[in-house]
């Protein structure tokens, strides 16, 4: 059975359970605009709001339209979330730790440094009570929010020249959001926030010195191993990064409850996907990158544990005076005490023994 006729027969089957499609033509007429931070040349993530949008036509028989528009099309890149909450347009997808000067719980919904991999994220989220926690959040903005994507571990970025200790940070621009900037600049950098599309100029021009932006076939197709040569990892300060789905308040309690629940399993099957196609992607732009001329390094120790501590220190110093995060952050770590050691045990060691024993065969190999 294909992906198309599992879905159809199973989670879609139930949530349209009684209705056939001539039922469908007497639910109204629905127009909806989104708004993406993300442009077209992106195909995965920007792809992530197209999937949700085509599915949804699919799913309500044409009657439930939402029109995707590319970050700067209508709403700036970081302009999603003052859009949705205004009801400029209906719904948008984004990264909610653009919108880390708001309230840096905001960050929270995307990742935050040294924290939950992806999936132990998604666990967190959909059966940790997570959602629920993120959800009175945003209710503060009147948005409802739906998970909307993962690219999985991030890269640690590229860099014009190579980073042999933790002073090679010192005035180092770099491009990069949310906690990462903040824990960059106490290391000795200087963050600039950028888009994903004025990145690649500014590094060619010399006008930013370093930029992290996500994952190798992202990073490929954006062409930054022709201006910053030394690929970093690991992406510390996204060790899981989810993209969001974002829904006006108002929009969304006027939805009828079929048209709802085809939204959300919409977005659920967009989350699952994006992760599924960059994992099967990554791998292969990674080599493709290193035989064009990527050099990839490992960040030095003292960078790592520096790094390590000036995030418990941003943590601590922040959940003092802002319950939203202090809430959502206590719920992540609690959570990963309890996952990471399940990790080492059992997904860690198995791919380290795996890799070891691909490295032996690949040196004994005819």
């Amino acid at each position: 059975m294909n992906r198309r006729q599992f879905i159809s027969s199973t989670s879609i089957g139930a949530i349209t359970a009684g209705l056939t499609i001539p039922a469908y033509a007497e639910m109204p007429k629905i127009k909806w605009r989104l708004a993406s931070s993300f442009p077209k040349s992106l195909d995965t993530i920007y792809g992530g709001a197209e999937m949700l949008a085509h599915r949804i036509m699919e799913l309500t028989a044409g009657q439930f339209e939402i029109r995707v528009f590319a970050g700067g099309e209508i709403v700036p890149p970081f302009g999603v979330l003052d859009a949705v909450q205004q009801n400029t347009v209906e719904c948008g997808h984004t990264a909610s730790y653009y919108y880390y000067g708001k309230n840096k719980a905001l960050a929270l919904e995307t990742t935050c440094p040294f924290g939950l991999n992806t999936r132990q994220l998604t666990a967190w989220v959909f059966e940790g009570g997570g959602l629920e926690q993120l959800r009175k959040l945003f209710a503060d903005y009147q948005i409802v929010n739906f998970p909307g994507g993962s690219t999985g571990a991030q890269m640690g970025g590229w860099f014009r020249s190579e980073i042999k200790s933790l002073s090679s940070l010192n005035g180092l621009k770099i491009r990069i959001p949310g906690f990462g900037a903040e824990i960059f600049s106490r290391l000795g950098a200087v963050p600039q926030s950028l888009p994903g599309g004025e990145i690649y100029p500014a590094l060619e021009r010399g006008a930013i010195d370093a930029a992290e932006w996500t994952v190798p076939y992202d990073d490929a197709k954006l062409g930054f191993h022709k201006v910053a040569k030394y690929y970093y990892y690991p992406g510390w300060w996204e060790p899981g990064t989810h993209l969001v789905f974002y829904v006006n308040k108002t929009q969304w309690d006027a939805l009828p409850p079929i048209y709802q629940a085809v939204f959300e399993t919409a977005a659920k099957e967009t989350h699952l996907l994006m992760l599924a196609t960059y994992d099967v992607k990554n791998p292969t732009a990674l080599q493709q990158l290193v035989r064009d001329g990527a050099v990839l390094r490992r960040f030095p120790d003292d960078v790592l544990l520096k790094a390590y501590a000036t995030a418990q220190q941003v943590y601590a110093e922040e959940s003092a005076h802002n319950p939203a995060f202090k809430a959502i952050y206590e719920s992540i770590q609690a959570f990963q005490q309890i996952a990471d050691p399940w990790w080492g045990i059992a997904e860690s060691s198995m791919a380290n023994f795996m890799r070891a024993m691909q490295r032996q065969q690949n040196k004994t190999a005819p």
